[in-house]
């Protein structure tokens, strides 16, 4: 039976390697609806592939857009036109939805993956910053509407594929009663690696934006050049998996092809190795338990060069340490770091702030928010509120 998705965020380059996956396998897949934020041209396409029944943008005036190029478009038959959160509440959770993609990137993709958690829709979680921002919360919904919950990022993905049936079942079983010891969290360490730190301070967006082995959208690889994708994933890993800060540890894996693994109990230790495509993973999520055709060759062991890991550097990486001490605070303080990171990013992306500033940004933001409770949803989207306020007044103060 063809199951119905949502892709949140669809032309993303998450939501595109999503529709590549679908358009793969199209009489186990059919698209419902695509979810977009500004680019209109990129949805057009999609649609005329994809031929969804909803299309929702992100405000109104991009809908409007939208309508004006489908004039001009083959697209039959025409899908119906929505805009603003509310409406991807409602196509999240809408009755005739099986599988709700959730890629929007950042805090925007919050509202929408918990309305689809709350419909009990299976949801493969790609926005991380759902789980940094909400945790419990998000997880205690999880638990209480029946939601199946997979994790796309490609590390998570891994620690999920290489752990027990009965841990993968369960979101708050405990690692330790079924043998696990530890997570090992792999981190290609960006493109800065091995350049000199003293040098850091002159990163240009182009060179942050150029990762060596992932192709991803801007946002996600600046993140991974300052390493704060991987404290946001260490804060995602903690709450996915049920586990304290000290069952994690982050190796670094240049090379990008084991993409996390997981240490038992009796030395064992069990990896997940693949290419570095996203298709994977998004594969996996969208057929759990079973397997698909995701368009990903595999690996050829013959021509591998040789796997190296090492521990981070949090000199050179200081958001890295930021994210772990945050996840150790609570969360307030991941939701602080998460905002103050996002408009830091954004500053530095278009030229106003430095590349060794965004951590100045998030450091200084999250010593000065005073928010501590963060036990419902108003109360963590308050904290956001204000972590964005102070990051703004920061990112002034240093121009």
């Amino acid at each position: 039976m063809t199951q119905q998705v949502v892709v949140l965020g669809s032309t993303g380059s998450i939501g595109q390697s999503t529709l590549d996956v679908i358009a793969r396998n199209r009489a186990l897949y059919q698209v419902f609806a695509l979810v977009a934020g500004t680019n209109v041209e990129k949805l057009v396409e999609q649609c005329i592939v994809h031929q969804p029944q909803f299309v929702v943008l992100s405000e109104a005036s991009y809908a409007n857009t939208f309508k004006s190029l489908l004039k001009q478009s083959p697209i039959n038959p025409v899908p119906t036109v929505l805009s603003g959160v509310q409406a991807m509440r409602e196509i999240a959770a809408h009755d005739d939805v099986d599988i709700v993609m959730a890629a929007i990137v950042g805090a925007a993709g919050l509202l929408p993956t918990l309305s689809a958690v709350e419909a009990g829709k299976k949801v493969l979680l790609a926005n991380k910053e759902a789980l940094v921002m909400t945790g419990r919360l998000f997880m205690d919904k999880v638990r209480k509407y029946n939601a199946t919950l997979l994790p796309i990022d490609s590390e998570h993905n891994a620690i999920y594929q290489c752990l027990p049936v009965n841990l993968q079942k369960k979101h708050d079983a405990l690692l330790s009663d079924h043998g696990v010891s530890k997570i090992l969290l792999t981190g290609s360490g960006g493109p800065f690696l091995n350049r000199d730190i003293d040098t850091l301070a002159s990163v240009t967006v182009s060179e942050a934006v150029s990762h060596p082995n992932w192709s991803m959208g801007q946002k996600i690889s600046v993140d991974s050049a300052t390493m704060m994708n991987k404290g946001l994933e260490f804060i995602e890993a903690k709450w996915l998996f049920n586990c304290e800060v000290d069952d994690i540890e982050v190796v670094i894996h240049p090379q990008s092809m084991i993409h996390s693994m997981v240490q038992y109990r009796d030395g064992s230790v069990i990896a997940q190795l693949g290419q570095p495509d996203m298709r994977t993973p998004i594969a996996y999520g969208l057929a759990y338990p079973e397997r698909i055709d995701a368009g990903v060759a595999p690996l050829d062991f013959s021509k591998l060069a040789n796997f190296s890991f090492m521990k981070p550097d949090f000199t050179r990486y200081p958001n890295l340490r930021l994210a772990m001490e945050a996840c150790k605070v609570g969360q307030a303080a991941t939701t602080t770091v998460n905002a103050a990171n996002e408009v830091a990013v954004s500053a530095f992306l278009q030229g106003k702030i430095g590349f060794c500033d965004i951590y100045r940004v998030n450091e200084q933001t999250l010593t000065k928010q005073s928010g501590s409770d963060a036990r419902s949803l108003d109360a963590i989207l308050e904290i956001d509120r204000q972590a964005r306020r102070l990051a703004n007044d920061i990112i002034n103060e240093l121009r």
